[in-house]
C-alpha cells in the first residue's frame, strides 16, 4: 500500500501566495480536515489566532484593541465563530495599509455569506479540497481513489485505520460541526439523508423520490442538500441549457466530493470490495470528475453537465476563451468513441472533448476527441 509522510502542495501554495500579494484579505474555504491550517502555516504569518482555541477567544474579547496592534500577515482560523470580525477587518485593512489577512473557515456558506458584503472588493476566495492525485503521485491512484483526499485518511497506515478515521469524521461533522454552524437538524436524520445521497451519487437529484423514501417534504430534501453542498461535501452539478429541439434534463446531478467519504457511506473499505461493488462505475466517475473539475480552474457555478431524455449526455462541460469544452468519464482502459459523444460535440459545438479513463495511454479518437488517462490530469487543465 502506497503511503507518504509529507506531501507538497506547491500549486495550492502558489495560489495562496499570489492571492496574498494581490488582495488585502484572502479566505481559504474547504471541508474540515482538508489541510487549510497546514497550508496557511507555510506562508510565514506574523500573527495567528485560532477561534476554536479558548485562549485566543479570550484574547479576542476586544478584537479591535488586539488587531490594531498587529502588523504584517494575520491568520484567523475558524473565523465563522466570530462573524462580527468581518466589518472590523474591512475597517482595519482600509486604515492600516501594511496589514493583510488570511481567513480560514470550514463551511463556505457561513464564511462567504458573512464576508462577501462586508469585505466586497477587498477579499479573494480560495477553495481548498483534499489532496489531488497530482500531489500524491500517479502511483498512489488506488489508495487515493479508495481513501479519498482528506490528508489523515489518505496517509493512514492501513485501510482499516483510514476506514475508522472516516467514520469518526462523518460522526463529528453530524454531531458537532452542524450544530455549531447553526444547523439544528437531528444528526440521525441527516446521516440517513447523506447515505441516501450516496446511492444517487452520479445520478440526477430527485427531491420528490428521496423525500418519499425518507418521509420528508421536497423542500426539506432540498434544504438538506443545500447544507451538504454549502459544507463542500457534495457537488451539485447543474444542467446546461442550449437551443435544441430535444427534451433536456433539467434537474441537477449530485456527487459526494470526497471518494473516501462516499466509500465510507457505502461500507466499501478495501480496493477489492470496490472492484466488485455495483457502484464501481459511479465511484470512478465522481472521483475523476472532482480531479478534473479542480484542474480546470473554472468557478464552481460555471461547471455543468448536459443530457437529453433520449439518452445523449455529457458528464462535464464549461466555457473558456469563448468556447465550449467537455469531458466524458469512462472506467475503461481503452475507451472508444460513441454516438453520444458525437451528438454532444455537434449539439454543444465543443471545441474539444476529452474522454478521461482508467488506462495509461493518451490517444486521439477523432479530430476533436482525445482519450486521456486520469493520471495525466495535472494541477491546471491544458487546453
Amino acid at each position: 500500500m502506497y503511503i507518504v509522510s509529507m506531501i507538497q502542495r506547491n500549486f495550492e501554495l502558489l495560489r495562496l501566495k499570489q492571492s496574498i500579494e494581490n488582495n488585502p484579505v484572502t479566505a481559504i474555504v474547504g471541508p474540515r480536515q482538508c489541510g487549510k491550517t497546514t497550508l496557511a502555516s507555510l506562508v510565514g504569518a506574523d500573527h495567528r489566532f485560532d477561534l476554536e482555541n479558548p485562549r485566543d477567544l479570550v484574547r479576542m474579547a476586544d478584537p479591535q484593541l488586539l488587531l490594531e496592534k498587529c502588523k504584517g500577515l494575520i491568520v484567523i482560523d475558524e473565523v465563522q465563530e466570530k462573524p462580527e470580525l468581518f466589518s472590523l477587518i474591512r475597517y482595519l485593512v482600509d486604515s492600516i495599509p501594511d496589514q493583510k489577512y488570511i481567513l480560514l473557515g470550514s463551511a463556505s456558506g457561513a464564511l462567504i455569506n458573512g464576508s462577501s458584503e462586508s469585505l466586497a472588493g477587498r477579499i479573494a476566495y480560495i477553495e481548498l479540497g483534499g489532496l489531488r492525485l497530482s500531489e500524491t503521485g500517479a502511483q498512489s491512484i488506488q489508495t487515493h481513489w479508495l481513501r479519498g483526499g482528506l490528508p489523515r485518511s489518505f496517509t493512514a497506515k492501513t485501510d482499516k485505520i483510514s476506514k475508522n478515521w472516516l467514520e469518526n469524521y462523518i460522526a463529528t461533522f453530524l454531531e458537532r460541526d452542524l450544530p455549531r454552524l447553526g444547523m439544528n437538524i437531528p444528526s440521525r436524520s441527516l446521516r440517513r439523508f447523506w447515505i441516501m445521497l450516496s446511492h444517487y451519487h452520479g445520478q440526477v437529484f430527485n427531491a420528490s423520490e428521496i423525500g418519499r423514501s425518507m418521509d420528508m417534504s421536497d423542500a426539506t430534501a432540498r434544504r438538506y442538500l443545500d447544507i451538504l453542498e454549502g459544507a463542500l461535501l457534495v457537488r451539485v452539478l447543474r444542467p446546461w441549457f442550449n437551443n435544441t429541439s430535444k427534451r433536456l434534463v433539467k434537474s441537477p446531478k449530485i456527487y459526494l466530493r470526497d471518494s473516501g467519504v462516499f466509500h465510507s457511506l457505502q461500507s466499501i473499505d478495501t480496493f477489492e470490495n470496490l472492484q466488485s461493488h455495483p457502484k464501481l462505475g459511479a465511484s470512478w466517475e465522481g472521483y475523476a470528475l472532482e480531479e478534473v473539475a479542480r484542474a480546470t480552474g473554472v468557478p464552481y457555478q460555471s461547471l455543468w453537465f448536459w443530457a437529453v431524455h433520449s439518452g445523449s449526455e455529457l458528464d462535464l462541460m464549461w466555457q473558456h476563451s469563448g468556447k465550449n469544452w467537455g469531458v466524458e468519464f469512462k472506467y475503461s482502459g481503452s475507451p472508444i468513441i460513441t454516438q453520444s459523444m458525437k451528438i454532444a460535440c455537434e449539439e454543444l459545438e465543443l471545441e474539444h472533448l476529452w474522454v478521461v479513463h482508467a488506462g495509461e495511454e493518451k490517444y486521439s479518437l477523432a479530430k476533436n476527441i482525445t482519450a486521456l488517462p486520469l493520471q495525466m490530469v495535472g494541477d491546471e487543465w491544458e487546453y
